[in-house]
Formats: structure tokens, sequence, C-alpha cells
């Protein structure tokens, strides 16, 4: 007993080093036990990942699983208080670099606190993000948990639906100013995932802006909208001004909520099968007509 007690604690005091999605390496001395999250994905993640313990401040919207909506706030993704985010004393700091953070998260690494950037672009990233963090926090086993029961049900909805008729799909974020996303995005991966085809998948960047001249020429067979806070967004049917367009004639303008889809955690998959039962119906507006 006495050598599995000794073992554990040279676990929790040996350095750990990971690479990071940027390619960089990450350095702790130890385990880490006081992390910030930089994103609210990130936040979900360590709690997935048996790190919720070790959270000591998130950014504002973190609030998955609840227990984190109880961390005190180092303000949002684009605007972080860098002042309070080092009073929290960090020994990790996870981030998603990004037009409003990527400068923060850089003076951070300056001050010598370790970062790990995330950049997930594949599904599988989000099974190897889960089992990364575990090994930055130490908590291994409940990480690799997580991240194959994240593997085995993303194979089964791709065993029950990748193979199924092609649906072509357009994803709209925002409405003003219209925005999607293209090929590379994680979103286009669900949709494969689900049989559906990105029609935007071509746009060089990430989650591009558009005018509707682009989505009409385009001609998708349903409209998946992300909406806020959960409800339908009223924009939505704006697109019943364009009668002519095929996801209008045949009724498929639909709304999924945008934490199920546009957060990079296990609870994308909880969208992917609200997905690909909306594209089920668009397949069975096919077959009755």
């Amino acid at each position: 007993m006495l050598g599995v007690l000794l073992l554990a604690a040279c676990a929790a005091h040996a350095e750990v080093r990971v690479t990071d999605d940027y390619g960089r390496p990450v350095v702790l001395a130890s385990s880490a036990r006081r992390v910030v999250s930089l994103a609210p994905h990130l936040t979900e993640l360590m709690y997935a990942a048996g790190a919720g313990e070790h959270m000591v401040g998130a950014v504002q919207y973190s609030d998955y699983p609840p227990l984190a909506r109880g961390l005190p706030r180092i303000g949002s993704e684009a605007a972080i208080d860098l002042e309070a985010l080092v009073a929290l004393r960090p020994d990790l700091v996870v981030a998603w670099p990004n037009a409003g953070s990527a400068r923060v998260v850089e003076r951070i690494a300056a001050l010598g606190i370790p970062v790990f950037r995330s950049e997930p672009r594949e599904l599988e990233d989000i099974a190897r993000t889960l089992e990364t963090l575990g090994r930055l926090a130490g908590t291994e086993a409940v990480a690799k948990a997580a991240a194959h029961a994240f593997r085995a049900r993303a194979a089964d909805i791709a065993r029950r639906y990748a193979s199924r008729p092609t649906v072509r799909v357009f994803y709209q974020v925002w409405d003003r100013p219209l925005i999607t996303v293209n090929g590379e995005h994680v979103i286009s991966k669900v949709m494969r995932l689900c049989g559906g085809e990105n029609v935007m998948v071509d746009l060089p960047a990430l989650a591009p802006e558009i005018d509707r001249e682009r989505v009409l020429r385009a001609d998708p067979e349903a409209i998946v909208a992300s909406g806020a806070a959960g409800e339908r967004p009223p924009w939505l049917d704006g697109w019943r001004a364009f009668p002519g367009l095929a996801a209008v004639r045949g009724g498929h303008l639909y709304a999924v909520r945008p934490e199920l889809l546009q957060r990079h955690t296990p609870r994308l998959l909880d969208g992917a099968e609200e997905l690909c039962r909306i594209l089920e119906t668009v397949r069975a507006g096919r077959r009755a007509r």
C-alpha cells in the first residue's frame, strides 16, 4: 500500500510535457492544479476530462457543466482581463487563440505562464484534446474514458448515417453580417457524419462573411441556423422571401442550439444526432414528392 501511495505521489510531481495544436511544447513541473480557461469549449473539455476541480477561472459564457457557472470570470474571449487572470495564479492556461484573444494569449505566455493552445478541426481532435488535457491535469484515466466514449459514439453515428443519400446544407452562424463555415470547420465534418454536404465547402476562410446571392446560387436543400440562447432565430424565416430556394420550397429551415454545434466538446455529438434527424426529414420529403 505504501508503495502505491509513493508511486501516486511521484506521478503527481513528475514533469508533464505535451505539444499543443500549434506545435508548441507545453511543459509543466507537475500536473496542473490551477487552470484558467479562455474559451467556453475548453472549460467544458476540462470538466469532461475529469479536471473540473482544478479550474480556478474562466471567460464569460463558460456555462457547462453547471458547476462552471460559479468560476471566477476573467472577462470575455474578446476582452480578457489580464490582471484578473494573473491574480488567480494559474499554473496552466488553456486557450483558443482567435482575432480577439491571440495577442493576450501571447502576453500570457511571455509572463512565463504555460499555455496550451487549442485549434480543433476534426472530430478526432476533440477526443485527442480530452486525452491531452487529462495528461496536463493528472486525470488521464477519466480523460481516456471520455475520449473512448466520444470515439465510439461518433463511429456509431457514422455507421447509421454517413452513407445515407447526400443532403446539401447551408449552415448559418449569424444573419447581419451573414456568416457561415467552410469545409475545414468541424461543423462541416459533422454534416459529413450525417451524410450531409456543406454547400460552402470551398470558401477559403474558416467562418467567412458572404452575401445572400451566394446562398441563392448554391440552392441548398436545408438551411440550419445556430440562433442564440437556444431559441429559433427570427431571421431564419427571412429566407421565405426567396420561394425559389429548394430549402424554402421543402419547408426545411431548422435551428440547432449553438452550444451543440459550435462548441468543440463531447456535446457536439448531441448536435450531430439532431442534425442527422433533420437530414433524415429532408430525405423523407424527397420520397414523399
